[in-house]
Formats: structure tokens, sequence, C-alpha cells
């Protein structure tokens, strides 16, 4: 018997399929249950891990009663987190949630009230988190190698969200094509677009960095994609008290990033007081300027072992040591990353410098 049970519910959203076949690996989880209103999202997954028909189910409730999991992995289109954290979190399992946390600060507000109504632990995976040069870029700081972060510059992105399922299987251009109007992605009302979809890798992950500062105003501009409602390219500036940071998305780079890396990289640049640290996606690198190395050197990244491989294994870690979700993870630091976006997208709407909303 597996010491930890897993739902998957909600298939809106592809990474599903990534974060299932990371249950599907570890030594002591279980996939005990898949549920979504549409049968057919969830055949593939079925039939790779293994998943009986008697723990496929359409309606939530059914799937929670009997299967009674440790943990809960939501992958619902971005407007509707709130909506499903609320159905799952008085079921008193814990919650990890897709990335990006929510498509406002009020429904990932409603999300913490509900997890904390219900005494469950909250996650909002994102998946850079896992990426080695991130991971020991933050080690660097933490070290104090670099001094204290003044800076923190993030292009992140990929060709586009259709342009791959599952286990970053390619689709061809016409079947991109074909889906694009009737994916949620592509949906402003369902919280579509690059700002909301990616906007908080940069936001989130950077507060991290900073160790949890807020700025003080946002600037954002966005661009206006002919036939589209949504953006698939933005620009956003952060003004804090140590200078400007820069968090930059766009869906059709020329390449995506764990294929070939594009130009411009996606990936962070932070800057410190006593150093500099060039931290890109997939890298076996980072680029460190020190006051002893101030021409640069690479540096091999971290080999990271369990449980900071994967979300799940994080997971389940923190809950067999009763421990709380720290990090880009936590709802602490992902909320200071969603007032930032809040606040670029009412800034995109007003075309204006806002102050960082609340």
């Amino acid at each position: 018997m597996a010491r930890f049970k897993i739902a998957g519910i909600n298939f809106d959203h592809f990474h599903m399929g990534d974060l299932l076949r990371q249950v599907h690996e570890h030594p002591d989880a279980e996939i005990v249950g898949l549920c979504d209103d549409d049968p057919q999202r969830m055949t593939d997954a079925a039939k790779a891990f293994s998943v009986s028909e008697n723990q496929i189910f359409t309606d939530h409730v059914q799937c929670l009663e009997q299967t009674k999991p440790d943990l809960v992995i939501l992958c619902p289109a971005a407007s509707h987190h709130g909506e499903w954290v609320e159905k799952v979190a008085p079921f008193g399992c814990d919650i990890m949630v897709e990335k990006p946390f929510a498509a406002s600060l009020a429904e990932a507000d409603r999300m913490i009230a509900a997890t904390q109504a219900s005494g469950s632990r909250l996650a909002i995976n994102w998946p850079l988190t896992w990426v080695p040069a991130h991971r020991t870029s933050k080690r660097w700081i933490d070290e104090g190698r670099i001094g204290d972060v003044l800076e923190v510059h993030h292009y992140g992105g990929n060709r586009g969200p259709l342009w791959h399922s599952a286990d970053k299987v390619e689709r061809t251009a016409s079947e991109v094509e074909r889906e694009k109007p009737k994916s949620w992605f592509y949906k402003q009302s369902h919280g579509g677009g690059s700002l909301l979809d990616y906007a908080g890798y940069g936001t989130t992950l950077g507060t991290w960095f900073m160790n949890g500062r807020r700025p003080i105003e946002v600037s954002c501009v966005v661009d206006q994609p002919q036939g589209l409602e949504v953006d698939e390219h933005s620009i956003t500036i952060a003004r804090y008290e140590t200078g400007l940071s820069k968090f930059e998305t766009r869906w059709g780079t020329f390449t995506d990033p764990w294929t070939h890396q594009p130009q411009p990289k996606c990936g962070f640049v932070i800057v410190g007081t006593r150093g500099t640290i060039a931290s890109y996606d997939y890298t076996d690198t980072i680029r460190v300027q020190t006051e002893a190395c101030p021409a640069g050197e690479d540096v091999a990244v971290d080999k990271l072992a369990p449980p900071l491989q994967n979300p799940v294994q994080y997971m389940l870690d923190v809950i067999s040591r009763g421990g709380q979700v720290e990090g880009p993870l936590s709802p602490e630091i992902s909320r200071i990353g969603q007032q930032i976006v809040d606040t670029a997208v009412q800034s995109a709407k007003a075309r204006a410098t806002l102050p960082l909303l609340d």
C-alpha cells in the first residue's frame, strides 16, 4: 500500500499529465482518482498510469468521498482556481494548484480563506521552481554571495501554450491554429493571455529572490494581436525602494527554451550589491559576477535531490513531516507575485503607472 493517495481533478491545463507522471513515479504515492467533466480528457492519463475504470469520475464529490485523497492536484483554467479550491477544501485534503495562482488577487484570497477554514495546506506550483539553475541562484543569494538583491529581470515564455501537450509532446502549426478559437488560454473571461499565464513566474520567483520584498508601483504595456482578445506579449516594470525590476512575458518565442534557448534567453538576471547572476532556464551553469571575479565565471548548477526535484516530492515531504509550504509555492510569496500581476493588468488597461494593489 502506498503511503499517500493522490487525486487529479480538472484537466483544463495540460500540465496535469506531467504532475500525474510525478505521482506515478513516486515510490510512496498512488493515483487513486481522476476527475473531469469530460471523460475524454482523462483517457490518456488513465492509460499511461494504469488508472482503473472505477477510479475515474465526472463528479468531484464522488471522487473525493470514495478515494479520500491526502493531496488533490487541481489544473483548472486560471479564472476557475478559486471556485475549485472552494469545492475541494471542505474535504480536508491538502491542495496543489498548477500555476498561475489565480486570475485575480481577490480570487487568490478566496483560495487562501477556503484552505485556512478547512485546515488544508495550499500550494501553487510554479514549474520553474524546480529548475536547478534557479535553485542554485537562490542558494547563492541566501549565502550572501552577491550581497543584497537590488533588481530582478525576467524574460519568460515559449512558442505558445498550444504548441505542446503533456510531457512536452509537440503539436503541429495546423493543430495550434485549429484549437486557438476554443482554448481557454485565448479567452479573456477564463484568465487567458501571456501576462496572466507567465508573469507570475517572474513576479513570484522574483519575490522569492528578494526575500518577500514588495514593489511600490507598477507599470505595464501589452501587445494587441489582431483577431485575439488576449495579449501574447507583455512588459511589466516594478519600482522597488532598491530600483527597477522588469518582468516580460512572450507567447511566440522563436524556439521553446527546453529545446533550444530563444533570443532573448528565457530566465532571470539578478543584480545584487556585490555581484550579479544570470540564471537561464534548463542550463547546466549559471553565470556569476562577484567582487572576486568581476569578469564573470560559469558555475555548475546544483544536482537536485529529493524532495526538491519536483512539486509532488516536495508536497509529500511537507505532509509527511507535518510542515508548512514555503518558498514560491507558498500562498505568502505567491500572493505578492499575484499583487504585482494584478497591478500590471490594471496598469495596462489604464495605460498608467499604478501603486501596488491590495
